[in-house]
């Protein structure tokens, strides 16, 4: 129980879930509880609770209280400021949480991992995929529903962000395992928010990736984005993509119509220092 897991957050929101994490002697414990946890059932924890937990690992054994809100502003000025709160300063040793670390990675790495299908070489993820099933008295299987999920962080060797996506019950005819229908998406959000986070000086090439229309980006993020001077080739992508990569370099954008980029005003190539605005034609 040196975690702390089996501890509500503290949020400053009600209705936060009591974590259900069993002990021996507890109400509930039986000789089956011990297996039973080890993959899942008899314990409850809420998204972000789970996420808390999953995010600690990503930074290195420290559990941080989540933070709904930063700091609150009036105009330059602060008027309150919610500082990082440490809820454990090491819910493990080094070792382990290195450990972990390399399992979680693996999961998406290795060919035999359940998360292997989200697998990409140029965008890193680790993490763990999940699937429950719930209505399971019911002895008619066709029945069964189940929750499927994916906790983890991203990029997988320098975390910047942790994420879980949790998905009641899915379609069953398209696939109910947490690799199949919870995956994906967590892929998606994490390409999505790792390649619109605002430019820095230093871009690792081999960590980013766009989520839709890869193969258009492809180009651009290992050339342009290298030394990201001049516009980039934005035909194909979507719309909103494509305006979140300019405003991002400073440029101001028009948009015309919906879809994804058919024309855009300034071609590729071009000098963005003499670039102040560019029109994109969507279709």
């Amino acid at each position: 129980m040196s975690m702390g897991i089996h501890k509500e957050l503290g949020l400053p929101v009600r209705g936060e879930g009591k974590p259900v994490l069993r002990y021996p002697g507890d109400k509930g414990w039986s000789g089956l509880s011990l297996a039973q946890m080890a993959y899942g059932y008899e314990v409850s924890m809420t998204p972000l609770q789970t996420l808390a937990f999953y995010n600690a690992i990503a930074n290195d054994g420290e559990m941080v209280k989540p933070r709904l809100l930063k700091e609150v502003k009036e105009w330059d000025k602060s008027i309150l400021r919610f500082d990082k709160k440490v809820l454990n300063p090491a819910i493990c040793s080094q070792e382990t949480v290195k450990q972990v670390q390399q399992i979680l990675k693996d999961v998406v790495e290795k060919k035999y991992a359940t998360g292997h299908g989200m697998y990409s070489e140029n965008f890193s993820m680790a993490g763990k995929t999940g699937t429950t099933q719930t209505n399971y008295v019911s002895k008619d299987k066709s029945k069964y529903e189940y929750i499927s999920s994916f906790a983890g962080y991203f990029p997988a060797d320098n975390p910047k962000y942790s994420c879980i996506v949790v998905i009641h019950k899915p379609d069953k005819s398209v696939g109910y395992y947490g690799a199949d229908v919870s995956g994906p998406v967590f892929k998606s959000v994490a390409q999505k928010v790792y390649a619109t986070s605002p430019l820095t000086d230093e871009v690792d090439v081999k960590d980013v990736m766009i989520a839709g229309g890869e193969e258009a980006f492809e180009g651009y993020f290992t050339n342009a984005q290298k030394n990201y001077q001049q516009v980039p080739n934005l035909k194909g992508m979507s719309g909103m993509d494509a305006v979140a990569i300019l405003e991002n370099l400073g440029i101001e954008v028009e948009v015309k119509g919906n879809g994804t980029v058919n024309h855009q005003s300034i071609s590729k190539g071009t000098d963005i220092k003499k670039v102040k605005k560019i029109v994109l034609e969507l279709i």
